[in-house]
């Protein structure tokens, strides 16, 4: 592959906010509210200067959600303003964010597999080794390629300054409607302290579930299922101080979640109400294939920063090294009569490495603070998805990007804050020659096989940013702001449903996202906060699929998209011991070239959540939650009175969940979490909208959580 040169140019660009970020929260002695630090655009900056709807979830909200699930699907649904609904299940498909997918990283290093979304990049990481998380919405190219929805970002635990510290915490969650089998285990254990210059933070995470169970005591069908599920994450993180100025961290990071179970499905039918439910089988009749989910992800990550490299100047160095194998159910869909196959399963390996260099500049003039962010990011992905059998499915793509950008932040009279910017994108793709899979979904409904020529795919593209906000008073602080994303995510799934000889023949092109922005924030008094924010997003080539009647495989179309909405949220302080805090979402999205509303793979359901905190006593405290989803209902059946792909109608439900922990001693704490309280009987957003064979699962009955945590 020949060398990627790249020519930044020079004017300066803000954008939304970088994953590397920083965050601190702090309480106002006077008023108890928070104020938050927010890396934005790779430097450290206040909550307040940011032109641009975010949500920063605390360790606090993390700890609360845990009592009750700790599924992080789950916890972004209900804190998350734009984010869809759960699954229910360890794929995240369906759960977009402003109706795109978003770029899932862990301290800045990219989890997800754009080049071939599986779509699990949301459950890369245990709860119990994030500090906060940090979400970005809209489409944003501050690093790169698969940000379309935006940044969700995994910001993970810091060392504290004693010689030695940790805790640890023993769990078992189980179903309240039918125990029998449900009872699981977990285990958490973290050490960590600082010893001179030298900072270290170990944490460790082992979960076994049991089977799980819906309101009316059954199985969830084993797709994509949680049941019997064996999760375990170990992270350590190393820094060391060479002085005031330079720093020296390394950090390491291994998860794996499969399913490894006995037992087998009974399949219904989504279009006839019938969900699918799992049962004890013989042998013959369980799950084929091998357990499904991450096989031992693994994350390497170096930093360096020297905060006075020149004059008024930062820089930062960070290395990343990763590997990802993520194993999918048996499907017959992969049948080959021909060659004796009745089926088979996928797997999505990648392999990344990257390096961004980073400089920060500060100048100051009259009345005027600004920042110049400048730098270098470097990527090479290489992604595939063979089946476990050794034939191809999606060929292995080569992906080389350099890319150069400028950022800017000036701050004028302490008010009004103004970003500007730009980043110039540099992509190779190369793929060799490859054949399309054969499969056959009955013996008269095959998708041929096809010699395709490879080749090399070059992709330039230069992406502008600007935003500006107004602090004209905690009454009323106004941004708007302007950011492109460019986006070639999942190549893969054109490449494996390719019709034509040759790769040049595909519509590999890249998307430009366009995303605008409006809103503003209101602080009432120091008990009431308001935010509010609209958007809209445009792009001349998304991705959608199309039922093929021939083949039976669903094919990917290209067509231009517009998706819009807006999002609410109040924060109110009912009294010191008493707060509530409520979201409301709507998103909505066409396909512009045929006039059509976008399917459930894009779009969710209107959202509503209520989240209300209360401590009683010192010692304890208690939390309740509220997740309204609405309706949608935007598709008309085919001409046999069913609906295909995702475009079932979806009707409205609500979960309640219930947590509290009381604390025994300044060292031992004693917690529970009730999941759906009300033993809500449903179908999940994704289960009725998706009419793919397997989807159809129901969610989770009432789910108890029992456990103790010790600190020292």
């Amino acid at each position: 592959m020949k060398n990627t040169q790249l020519t930044l140019l020079a004017i300066a660009i803000s954008a939304q906010l970088s994953t590397q970020a920083y965050a601190q929260t702090t309480k106002k002695s006077t008023d108890n509210m928070e104020n938050i630090i927010v890396t934005g655009s790779r430097i450290v900056e206040s909550i307040d200067e940011v032109p641009a709807s975010i949500t920063v979830i605390s360790r606090a909200k993390i700890e609360q959600h845990l009592k009750v699930s700790p599924e992080l699907q789950s916890l972004l649904a209900m804190y998350v303003p734009g984010m869809a609904p759960s699954t229910g299940t360890s794929s995240n498909a369906g759960q977009t964010l402003r109706g795109r997918a978003p770029l899932v990283m862990i301290d800045g290093v990219p989890q997800s597999t754009p080049l071939r979304n599986g779509s699990l990049g949301i459950k890369t990481l245990d709860p119990s080794a994030i500090e906060r998380i940090e979400v970005i919405k809209g489409a944003t190219s501050i690093y790169g390629n698969g940000a379309a929805g935006g940044i969700i970002n995994y910001i993970t635990k810091q060392s504290t300054d004693k010689k030695l510290a940790g805790e640890v915490s023993v769990s078992s969650r189980f179903s309240l409607v039918v125990p029998d089998e449900t009872a699981g285990a977990r285990l958490e254990a973290a050490v960590n302290g600082t010893i001179d210059k030298l900072s270290y933070l170990f944490t460790a995470s082992y979960e076994q579930n049991g089977v799980q169970r819906d309101a009316e005591g059954d199985i969830p069908g084993l797709q994509y299922g949680l049941s019997d599920a064996e999760t375990q994450n170990y992270f350590t993180k190393l820094g060391y101080q060479f002085d005031q100025d330079k720093s020296l961290q390394l950090s390491y990071n291994f998860y794996s979640s499969q399913q490894k179970t006995d037992l087998g499905d009974v399949s219904g039918d989504i279009n006839l109400g019938e969900k699918t439910y799992a049962i004890h089988v013989p042998l013959d009749q369980q799950k084929k294939g091998e357990p499904q989910g991450q096989d031992g992800n693994t994350n390497l990550m170096v930093k360096y920063v020297d905060a006075d490299i020149f004059y008024n100047s930062q820089m930062t160095i960070d290395f990343y090294q990763q590997d990802i194998e993520n194993t999918f159910f048996y499907s017959p869909t992969f049948a080959n009569p021909d060659e004796g196959y009745t089926g088979g399963q996928s797997v999505i390996k990648s392999e990344k490495m990257g390096g961004r260099i980073t400089f920060n500049t500060q100048v100051d003039f009259d009345n005027v603070e600004a920042s110049l962010i400048y730098g270098v990011d470097s990527l090479n992905d290489i992604t595939s998805q063979p089946l476990v059998d050794g034939r191809i499915w999606v060929p292995e793509m080569d992906m080389k990007n350099l890319a150069g950008f400028l950022q800017s932040k000036w701050v004028i009279d302490d008010d009004i804050i103004i970003k500007l910017g730009i980043r110039k994108e540099d992509i190779e793709l190369q793929v060799d020659d490859y054949q399309t899979l054969k499969q056959c979904r009955s013996t008269d409904q095959c998708q041929a096989s096809i010699a395709v020529t490879g080749g090399t795919i070059d992709y330039k593209a230069t992406t502008y940013n600007a935003g500006i906000k107004y602090n004209l008073s905690a009454l009323f602080s106004p941004f708007a702001s302007y950011s492109q994303g460019a986006d070639i995510s999942d190549i893969g799934r054109l490449l494996r449903a390719a019709t034509v000889t040759n790769i040049t023949q595909i519509q590999t092109e890249a998307s430009i996202i366009d995303n605008y922005e409006m809103g503003f924030n209101s602080q009432v008094n120091q008990d009431l906060r308001f935010e509010f924010a609209v958007y809209r997003s445009t792009s001349e080539l998304g991705t959608t699929s199309v039922f093929d009647e021939t083949t039976g495989v669903y094919l990917p179309v290209r067509a231009p998209q517009k998706i819009w909405g807006y999002e609410g949220l109040v924060d109110y302080r009912i009294t010191p011991e008493l707060q509530i805090v409520a979201t409301y979402s709507y998103v909505e999205g066409k396909d512009t070239a045929a006039d059509a509303s976008l399917g459930a793979r894009q779009i969710s359901p209107p959202k509503a959540t209520v989240n209300l905190a209360w401590q009683p006593h010192e010692d304890l405290s208690m939390s309740l939650s509220y997740l309204h989803v609405a309706d949608r209902k935007r598709f008309e059946p085919n001409s046999e009175g069913v609906y295909v792909g995702d475009q079932g109608p979806v009707n409205s439900y609500q979960i309640v969940n219930l947590s509290g922990q009381y604390v025994i001693s300044p060292q031992l704490n004693a917690f529970f979490g009730i999941e759906n309280l009300l033993n809500e009987d449903y179908f999940p957003a994704k289960s009725q909208s998706y009419r793919y064979g397997g989807y159809n699962v129901k969610g989770l009955g009432t789910t108890a959580n029992v456990g103790v945590k010790y600190q020292f």
